[in-house]
């Protein structure tokens, strides 16, 4: 597949593994704090250690680097792609903007995020508006999962846990354990936060 703005590497639609066991651990471990006693575990999201060592090894293929798009209806959308380059693995963050061709990567994760994240708003105002029309994930609590790792907020709104813990259950993570999980990324991902909030969104295209 080609994704206009971004020429490395074989890109192949990844939304299909998104409904594979081991997908959502795989993920979103990555967001949580893995030098605290509360290191997050396969379990959390629902799967077991097997699903998300087997899925690492797809997710990972230097051969194939899985996309995911978020297309938006009205305004900007996302697209999150492993960047499988040996060596060098990380995933890359593009926001695709109404009357442009090209996508523009504004942040990568590798260990941490760097570049430029969105607030708690704007995420939850992307995941929200899904496009039929385009190609990619149209499920919500898909979507809002999906973009998580750009969260750049010191705090978020009490509605927070709740609406993550939603989308986290959604995914199949354990309703028992569900809002704690929600609780430890959202405390981790805050934590890390540079958001300054007299700079310009990359949603407003700045």
């Amino acid at each position: 597949m080609l994704i206009k703005g971004y020429d490395d590497g074989p890109l192949v639609a990844g939304e299909s593994l998104l409904a594979r066991p081991g997908f959502w651990s795989n993920y979103l471990m990555m967001c949580g704090d893995g030098s605290s006693a509360t290191r997050p575990v396969p379990e959390w999201f629902g799967d077991d250690g097997a699903d998300t060592d087997a899925l690492s090894e797809v997710l990972f293929d230097p051969e194939r680097w899985p996309v995911f798009q978020v297309p938006a209806e009205d305004g900007p959308g996302a697209v999150v792609i492993y960047r499988n380059l040996v060596g060098d693995y990380g995933i890359d963050y593009l926001l695709t903007h109404p009357g442009r061709s090209h996508a523009q990567q504004i942040a990568n994760w590798e260990g941490g995020l760097s570049g430029t994240g969105l607030t708690w708003h704007e995420l939850v105002r992307l995941a929200d508006s899904p496009s039929p029309a385009a190609e990619g994930v149209e499920d919500t609590a898909a979507r809002l999962l999906l973009v998580l790792p750009l969260l750049a907020d010191s705090e978020v709104p009490e509605s927070a846990p709740a609406r993550l813990s939603a989308a986290l259950t959604s995914a199949g993570a354990p309703q028992d354990t569900v809002f704690s999980t929600a609780e430890h990324l959202l405390t981790r991902l805050t934590r890390r936060s540079h958001h300054d909030p007299t700079w310009g969104s990359p949603l407003s295209g700045s």
